[in-house]
């Protein structure tokens, strides 16, 4: 599938004034090649999924362990399954690069830049999910954009994945070890818990990526980008957020898509999924009764209500076994490793009381977001999310960014969809009705939506709006099987969770 793949060792061979004519590849990184480690440079005949080299296999890194890097798992968790995904109706020839960025200390930071041919002036910088690679978005954001000619980058949050502990422990090997779920005998370490991994480095690296990937851009095509767009989900839609917030004039729009809200106060990660954890097993032993005590501390929560197909097939029990447990863990021995996770429970941890007792509250803050965004920015949130309830995180950060332009004094004008001044920055938040975190959970769930559409549709909204000055759709309420529209039968946010 490649033409021709060129290292930096091979680069470092090159004699000045050859005869012969250097490659695009030899030109792109004499350019930033400097700013790169470990780089792989190869002239592709399809930067699409279609190529299966396009993204390397998991554990393709000999000197890592596995599951530290997993880029063919990576680019299924966000997307939909086979048959749903972004449809891929040509080949996209073009350069590839992939590479570590080489001004990172702990030497994790990774780096991604598709080059297609026929370039259309732009690019797109993508941020990752949870603790997963730079191809995390090859399915749902590469695939769409390369086909259109942006030219795309993407980067890992400047951490690796994971690496097991423990096949068979009934407790935990170390004591930043994590079960991967209540139920299992694994126990694994992310590496975004190690020392000199504050998730502070999730805003640095994405606009790293974007600086070298603007380089790369004018080295390829003789000029940089005409607009840079920021694309992400779950954890890559917080580094979207804080892109269009303090990445300065690097980005001129963003999607973000289930975002990860971040605030030292409640609500955030830490107080929302412990009472989901405490009451998860009470729950259960109601046979998932809707009007159980259990299932309405869930909700109360924050959390949508459960979809119940058997007992043992429900919403709540596959986030319950995947996400979770998993997922307090990771957060809580990253910002208050002091606490005993297994010893003083996942579902009792108080993180409002933890604040007198640990600086989890400042560890919070140091990388939250602060709705103060400089770019126009939308978000796109499933209404039946059961890990990032949208009450919680994609409306409380709406919520932010109504605060912080009240703070700035902006008028009773509406350029952010929600009453503020023509010159404020334009926001705009798109609730799908019945979207959830977890899109092959449809498969399961027929009642549930895919998100992926609509984020790309809002992302074809952005660059109107951005290039042409075409007003954004006012915020709303998605209904099931539609789309967003400029003039929504619900504005706003959609009165219901759920829809049967």
């Amino acid at each position: 599938m490649f033409s021709r793949i060129i290292s930096m060792a091979a680069l470092a061979l090159l004699i000045p004034g050859s005869a012969n004519a250097a490659t695009r590849c030899e030109q792109i990184l004499a350019k930033i090649g400097k700013s790169l480690a470990d780089v792989t440079c190869v002239e592709s005949t399809d930067l699409t999924t279609a190529n299966p080299a396009t993204t390397p296999a998991n554990n393709s890194i000999s000197t890592l362990p596995a599951g530290a890097f997993t880029p063919v798992t990576d680019r299924s968790v966000i997307a939909p399954s086979a048959g749903k995904r972004t449809p891929i109706t040509r080949t996209v020839p073009g350069v590839q690069i992939n590479a570590r960025i080489a001004s990172d200390p702990i030497g994790q930071a990774r780096f991604l830049l598709r080059l297609p041919d026929d370039w259309n002036g732009r690019l797109v910088v993508a941020g990752a999910s949870g603790t997963r690679s730079e191809f995390n978005g090859d399915f749902a954001w590469s695939d769409y954009v390369v086909q259109k000619g942006y030219a795309y980058a993407s980067q890992n949050k400047g951490v690796l994945n994971l690496r097991i502990t423990s096949l068979s422990s009934a407790t935990p090997p170390n004591n930043l070890a994590c079960r991967l779920n209540p139920a299992s005998q694994v126990w694994v370490n992310f590496y975004d818990n190690d020392d000199g991994q504050p998730f502070t480095r999730w805003a640095q690296y994405m606009i790293a990526a974007a600086k070298i990937a603007q380089d790369g851009v004018k080295s390829a095509y003789g000029k940089g980008p005409r607009y840079t767009y920021a694309v992400g989900t779950s954890n890559g839609g917080y580094q979207v957020r804080r892109a269009v917030e303090s990445g300065g004039d690097l980005f001129d729009g963003g999607v973000d898509w289930e975002g990860t809200f971040v605030d030292e106060g409640a609500p955030n990660i830490l107080t929302d999924l412990p009472p989901a954890i405490l009451n998860f097993t009470d729950y259960v032993a109601s046979g998932h009764d809707p009007a159980s005590t259990a299932a309405k501390n869930t909700q109360a929560a924050g959390y949508p209500p459960d979809i119940v197909l058997s007992p043992t097939t429900t919403l709540w029990t596959n986030y319950w076994t995947s996400f979770w447990e998993v997922t307090q863990c990771q957060w809580q021995k990253r910002l208050d490793p002091a606490y005993d996770t297994y010893g003083s429970g996942t579902g009792t941890y108080n993180y409002v009381h933890r604040l007198s007792f640990s600086d989890v509250g400042g560890q919070m803050s140091d990388f939250a977001t602060t709705g103060q965004i400089r770019k126009p920015l939308i978000t796109v949130a499933g209404t039946m999310d059961a890990l990032l309830p949208i009450d919680h995180h994609a409306r409380a950060y709406a919520r932010k960014v109504d605060a912080a332009l009240d703070d700035e004094d902006h008028g009773n004008g509406h350029g952010n969809g929600f009453g503020h001044d023509k010159k404020a920055p334009a926001y705009r938040l798109y609730e799908v009705q019945n979207g959830n975190h977890i899109e092959t959970y449809q498969d399961t769930f027929p009642q549930l939506e895919l998100i992926q559409p609509q984020a790309q549709r809002a992302f074809d909204l952005m660059v109107r709006y951005v290039e042409t000055g075409v007003a954004l759709p006012p915020s709303q309420c998605i209904p099931r099987s539609g789309s967003i529209a400029d003039a929504p039968a619900q504005p706003g946010h959609c009165a219901n969770l759920f829809v049967p």
